[in-house]
């Protein structure tokens, strides 16, 4: 495998405007096999964080605390948990209701995230509530984590359009993002679960959400690579100063409940652009691709990510 220290490359040319550091919100285990239809082996899912934890992400989403029925891949979350005792990084784990949060806090979880959508269709789809219901029963939930000194996400999706009702309005984004801010959530991460944004689009939506009070220090964005913009979106944000990134390791994931939806911005993919930026990350780029070219073998298939893929020359065996 070529790795970029041999190759000396990407060349490191900065630019003016961009943050000197970007946390790097790591969703693979999570967002990125939830939607395997092939049900990974517990193991092998904590040897994958593990794995990750190791490269040098300090934020790795761990699971959810789902109802087995909506996410099987998920319903191993109780016997995972455990097993991750040693990472050296936050793990948060998504818990959508208050049972979620009770199985998640007997494990000792402190990073816990919620998710409400930013259109009605969406919420009816995945949460089977309108928007303002969802919004209602994930209070009780944050504030109940707040008190425990627990710390919140929470997760915004179609923030930028919809499958069923086309382009989202701004407006209609900031009230949902501002409702999640106002019950206690310490951060936001602006999901475009479709993947239709443009940096247009984004950089609008962030300059609304902060005129009406929402700083960008408290904003992450989230990004799919249906349209092949994710990377594009990404800069946008991060002139805009946004300084949170979520990715996904390989390129994993997509969405169960919106067929259009493909895989998350790939990690590394997002890396390579960081490094030639200059802007750190902490990640170690050989060992985050030696990972995921790993995962793929697990999964049967080549990675999504065009940069596991350069610097493997497309081999996926095991590392």
């Amino acid at each position: 495998m070529t790795t970029p220290a041999k190759t000396g490359l990407p060349m490191v040319v900065p630019t003016q405007d961009l943050p000197p550091r970007v946390r790097i919100y790591e969703v693979g285990a999570r967002d990125g096999l939830q939607n395997e239809k092939s049900v990974v082996p517990t193991e092998i899912k904590a040897e994958f964080i593990h794995r990750l934890a190791d490269a040098g992400l300090t934020t790795v989403e761990a699971t959810s605390f789902v109802h087995p029925k909506w996410v099987p891949q998920l319903a191993d979350a109780e016997q995972l948990f455990p097993l991750l005792g040693d990472v050296d990084a936050k793990l948060p784990v998504l818990v959508p209701n208050g049972r979620g949060l009770d199985r998640a806090l007997a494990l000792g979880a402190r990073n816990v995230a919620v998710f409400v959508s930013a259109t009605e269709s969406f919420a009816k789809a995945n949460l089977n509530r309108t928007m303002d219901e969802a919004l209602a029963m994930s209070e009780p939930v944050v504030a109940r984590a707040r008190e425990q000194k627990v710390h919140v996400r929470g997760y915004l999706s179609m923030c930028f359009g919809d499958p069923w009702e086309g382009p989202v309005p701004i407006a209609q984004v900031v009230r949902t993002a501002k409702a999640l801010l106002d019950m206690g959530c310490e951060e936001l991460s602006l999901g475009d679960t479709i993947g239709v944004a443009t940096p247009g689009h984004v950089l609008a939506l962030l300059a609304e959400l902060n005129e009406e009070g929402v700083p960008t220090d408290r904003i992450g964005v989230h990004f799919h690579d249906t349209y092949g913009q994710a990377l594009s979106n990404t800069l946008a944000a991060l002139q805009h100063g946004v300084r949170t990134v979520d990715a996904s390791a390989g390129g994993l994931g997509g969405c169960p409940y919106a067929k259009s939806a493909t895989g998350n911005l790939a990690t590394e993919d997002l890396v390579w652009m960081l490094d030639g930026l200059g802007i750190e990350t902490g990640v170690d780029l050989g060992r985050l691709t030696a990972t995921s070219a790993w995962m793929a073998g697990q999964l049967g298939r080549p990675s999504p990510s065009r940069t596991v893929r350069a610097l493997t020359g497309a081999s996926h065996q095991e590392q």
